[in-house]
């Protein structure tokens, strides 16, 4: 017989769903409840889905209701759902102010607002168990992912990325519609928000200065390497090719530019040049 929570977890997916927004069960812990097909293959997989089976994350998310009911059946212990960001036709953007840890990221935006001359409109707005919000705004196309880009205390969800929805129990307790914001439309995120929060292109070479040294080609596979980096691997490639340039006697020199790529794909720049320095501990520890 289904829980209470995964029932109510699953007609609230249904009702989001029906507004045109896909969505995916989600555990107690707030990650994908169904899980991977491909958890016991010995290499890590880059199947997004194309298996044909559920079990891929963020690239589950769907509005059929049919397709949301299946994907709840087979996790039972589901207890939430998340929205998925960034796809069309809203590119949905959700803006994650944390108001613990010492950060407030209510007043960090209401800073930002004022300092930066836009105005937040009313939208759907989710009130977390730790007594922050959830800002949903759409935007004219995919916005990465970031962690602390625009503030102390705000995040960003895009691309790749879902918020949880309302509805949704997870350990820290229930995610619930702020009042009146139910009937709310999606309203369109200021341009200069959207601005602050989409970091500049990383600079290409020109054409006629392609490296053609062994090394600078090794250097730029490198940094590629992270650049395409998607949701749930960042880290794991970003220590990877830090260490391959470690090895090759690059780290030093590269660092910067991999700790560059990594913040392009949405992780912050604590998180990546804490990886990028683990890499090098490890490498300095093997040296004889």
């Amino acid at each position: 017989m289904p829980r209470p929570d995964h029932t109510r977890a699953l007609h609230a997916a249904l009702l989001t769903a029906a507004r045109g927004l896909p969505v995916i069960p989600l555990s107690r812990t707030k990650l994908p409840a169904v899980r991977s097909p491909h958890r016991d293959e010995p290499r890590t997989t880059t199947c997004r889905g194309e298996c044909g089976l559920p079990g891929h994350g963020v690239h589950d998310a769907t509005t059929d209701p049919a397709r949301i009911r299946a994907l709840f059946a087979v996790a039972p212990w589901a207890t939430g759902y998340g929205v998925a960001c960034g796809l069309d036709p809203y590119h949905l953007i959700g803006l994650d102010l944390d108001v613990k840890h010492g950060y407030d990221g209510v007043a960090a935006l209401r800073l930002l607002a004022g300092t930066q001359g836009f105005a937040l409109p009313p939208t759907v707005t989710v009130l977390t168990p730790s007594g922050g919000r959830h800002l949903w705004f759409t935007a004219p196309g995919p916005v990465p992912n970031s962690v602390g880009r625009l503030g102390p205390g705000i995040d960003v969800r895009g691309a790749g990325g879902y918020v949880v929805g309302p509805g949704s129990r997870t350990v820290a307790g229930r995610y619930l519609l702020a009042p009146g914001s139910g009937h709310r439309t999606l309203a369109e995120a200021p341009a200069a928000l959207l601005r602050l929060a989409t970091p500049p292109p990383p600079p290409r070479p020109p054409a006629a200065a392609a490296p053609r040294h062994p090394a600078e080609k090794r250097a730029a596979a490198l940094v590629r390497f992270v650049l395409d980096s998607h949701e749930g691997e960042r880290n794991g490639r970003l220590f990877w090719a830090a260490c391959r340039a470690y090895d090759a006697g690059l780290g030093d020199a590269l660092a910067p530019a991999l700790v560059t790529a990594a913040v392009h794909t949405g992780l912050s720049e604590r998180e990546a040049a804490a990886t990028v320095a683990s890499a090098g501990r490890l490498r300095a520890s093997a040296e004889p």
